[in-house]
């Protein structure tokens, strides 16, 4: 669990008092006990509260408020309230204020509103969190820290292009090896100084691409290397407040708030410092379930499969989106379980009381403007609160149970978008969202993990769009599917190295031998412009149909070992007749490859054989759309969520007699899902 002092799922969420008279935080602490909160995160963004003046430091407000929770029985998850500077500290000391892609530098205002390369910024924030936790890292009402929150702004400063400079000197020793490493001979683009080089903006090597306006570079090795950066450099800001609390209180767990699939930071490389994964959900309307469950599925596989919190979610609406949609009745109960169905043990909210002002003031809250617990919205809160004390520890700390994963990487997701070609269409979230969807609809159970992560856990792995391979990643996969593994990748895999260079001797180079194929070539057509997979005679009895829509990219693929198949052929164009799905026998295990972007009727029937053909067993079988089927562990006991997203009844074959532990009744057998409805089923 998160903290033993906490021995509950974590109910509660952001709570900001010091917007508001004393006389109202009574009434809160009523309402927070009649909807069984236990925990209220506090302190976010309270800076300039605490230091009026660079010499001065005032946590009266904060005594107060942390002590009239604890009195009350409300547990703390104390924020460090860094993510915001106060405005004398951005007069006194601009160079802390960033510079952005345009080479325009900001002036002070919002949040996350610093460059994480100022010294000075990384002394002021590391001075006041000595302070917080000498103050508070041993109250006993503090279960958590919360660093900052939200990270995630560049910085273009001439701060940043000095310390990017010696980050590169670290990482290539000379300019001979930084020059061959980003080919800066193309173009003419030698460096003979480090001081040549400067961050890439708009005004240098970014531009926003003349057909599509999406954001482009003419020097890719170099902008790879920016990325990189300046996620270290982020991430350093964050280990300075980390390692600070730690002197003082080593036990209490520490974490800062992610954002799903965030580009610009790399999320596996901060959940290595990180105690617990937490992280913000705020799906728009036209997601659906298993949009949701791949952003759920890919925060718990940052820390290979540990719990972790669902640190935000909004109640009923957020605020930020292009249209503030309520949460229909029954919806914000039912993603909360599904949160919790992907393996978080907590169920928090921004935010618990709405604000009056501010640019977050119609967002969703616990206690809305109204006040009072009498609206809909309270009212469904405090009876999920009821339902979750009522579950107390039973399946806290328990671990989704996966057979299959899918691999995401950042870095391989900053190169591929970076580079000019094959297709502007690409989008590599989307890409590897929808082999997640083929597997998650299968209900075969699907973990996403990264290229680091264990893979001989895993039946099945599929590793989308993997433009990037660096080396040692060829010879894991190798040895994954030598051992029995079955592997599957697809187009545009396997082209670069980590320098976005190009393999010499054919694509998919570090991959060819245990795909079993050479790709020749590959073409790129408007999504428009459509050809077919046609289903070999071999394999026709596996599928319902014979042609299935493919289109984007079209590998010309041609078969080079003898355990090679082509499972299906082009119908048309010059490479009609050619291979665009195979398969190969590798030593005890199967590669699969996909040249081109295939429908999603034909990657859920892909995957429906693959489950049959290697003997990878569903969860339940026949599963409407609709449905979400996942598992839980805990000390040999398994917990069976079933949650209904839709508004009609479904019908499932459970099997066995189980009890659900939130109604207390027990199923066998066909059984009726009822519109939004949630089981827990134990056995």
């Amino acid at each position: 669990m998160i903290n033993p002092k906490l021995p509950y799922i974590w109910y509660g969420g952001d709570y900001n008092p010091e917007q508001w008279d004393k006389e109202v935080w009574k009434e809160d602490v009523r309402l927070f006990k009649l909807a069984n909160i236990n925990i209220a995160t506090v302190n976010v963004f309270s800076w300039a509260l605490l230091q009026p003046s660079e010499d001065i430091y005032d946590f009266s407000m904060l005594d107060e408020i942390i002590n009239n929770l604890w009195e009350n029985g409300i547990h703390i998850c104390l924020a460090t309230s860094t993510a915001s500077q106060p405005h004398w500290m951005s007069v006194k000391y601009p160079e802390i204020l960033p510079v952005d892609i345009n080479g325009h530098k900001r002036e002070h205002g919002g949040r996350v509103n610093f460059c994480p390369n100022s010294k000075i910024y990384r002394y002021f924030a590391g001075k006041l969190v000595e302070k917080l936790a000498e103050r508070y890292a041993n109250h006993p009402g503090i279960v958590a820290w919360h660093i900052a929150n939200e990270y995630g702004t560049y910085c273009f400063c001439e701060n940043c292009v000095k310390e990017f400079r010696d980050w590169l000197k670290k990482k290539y020793g000379t300019l001979e090896e930084l020059n061959k490493r980003w080919y800066t001979t193309f173009w003419s683009q030698t460096f003979y100084d480090w001081n040549e080089i400067n961050a890439p903006t708009l005004r240098s090597v970014m531009f926003h691409h003349w057909w599509t306006g999406k954001l482009s570079t003419v020097a890719q090795g170099m902008v790879l290397d920016y990325y990189r950066f300046m996620s270290e450099s982020i991430l350093e800001c964050y280990l300075n407040e980390y390692n600070i609390i730690k002197k003082y209180n080593p036990n209490i767990p520490v974490t800062t708030n992610l954002m799903g699939a965030f580009k610009p930071l790399n999320y596996f490389e901060w959940a290595k410092h990180m105690d617990v994964v937490s992280w913000d959900s705020y799906p728009y309307l036209t997601d659906d379930y298993v949009n949701i469950a791949f952003r759920h599925s890919l925060m718990r596989g940052l820390k290979q499969g540990e719990p972790f919190m669902l640190m935000e979610q909004t109640p009923s609406q957020t605020n930020w989106q292009p249209y503030c949609y309520i949460k229909r009745p029954k919806v914000m109960r039912l993603q909360s379980y599904q949160a919790i169905a992907q393996g978080a043990d907590t169920v928090m909210f921004f935010q618990l009381r709405q604000s009056r002002g501010g640019p977050e003031k119609f967002h969703g809250a616990v206690i809305s403007h109204a006040g009072h617990e009498n609206t809909r919205v309270f009212k469904e809160v405090k009876e999920l609160g009821e339902e979750l004390k009522k579950l107390g520890d039973t399946i806290l700390g328990s671990r989704v149970k996966s057979q299959t994963a899918v691999v995401f990487d950042w870095e391989n997701w900053w190169a591929l978008e970076n580079s000019q070609g094959p297709s502007t269409a690409i989008n590599y979230v989307e890409g590897v969202e929808k082999y997640f969807r083929a597997i998650f609809e299968n209900t075969l159970g699907v973990d996403v993990i990264g290229v680091e992560d264990n893979f001989e856990k895993y039946k099945l792995i599929v590793a989308p769009l993997l433009y990037m391979v660096k080396e040692e990643w060829a010879e894991k996969i190798k040895n994954y599917v030598r051992k029995g593994g079955i592997f599957i990748t697809t187009t545009l895999s396997g082209l670069v190295n980590e320098n976005d260079l190009v393999y010499i001797g054919g694509y998919p180079k570090p991959l060819r031998d245990v795909l079993g194929i050479w790709v020749e070539e590959f073409d790129a057509l408007p999504p428009e412009m459509k050809n077919e997979i046609i289903i070999q005679d071999e394999f026709k009895k596996e599928f319902s149909k014979e042609k299935y829509e493919c289109n984007l990219v079209f590998d010309v693929i041609h078969l080079e070992s003898n355990n090679a198949k082509a499972i299906g052929v082009y119908s048309k164009d010059y490479y009609q007749g050619y291979p665009c799905i195979t398969v190969n026998k590798y030593g005890e295990g199967y590669a699969y490859y996909i040249g081109t972007f295939p429908s999603k009727d034909f990657l859920k029937e892909f995957v429906k054989y693959l489950s049959k053909t290697h003997n990878i067993e569903p969860i339940l079988k026949d599963v409407p759309y609709g449905l979400e089927i996942t598992q839980r562990v805990k000390d040999g006991k398994t917990f069976t969520f079933v949650l209904n997203h839709t508004e009609e009844i479904k019908t499932i074959n459970i099997g066995s007699k189980r009890k659900d532990l939130l109604s207390g009744k027990e199923f066998e057998g066909l059984i009726d899902i009822h519109p939004r409805e949630v089981l827990i089923l134990e056995g």
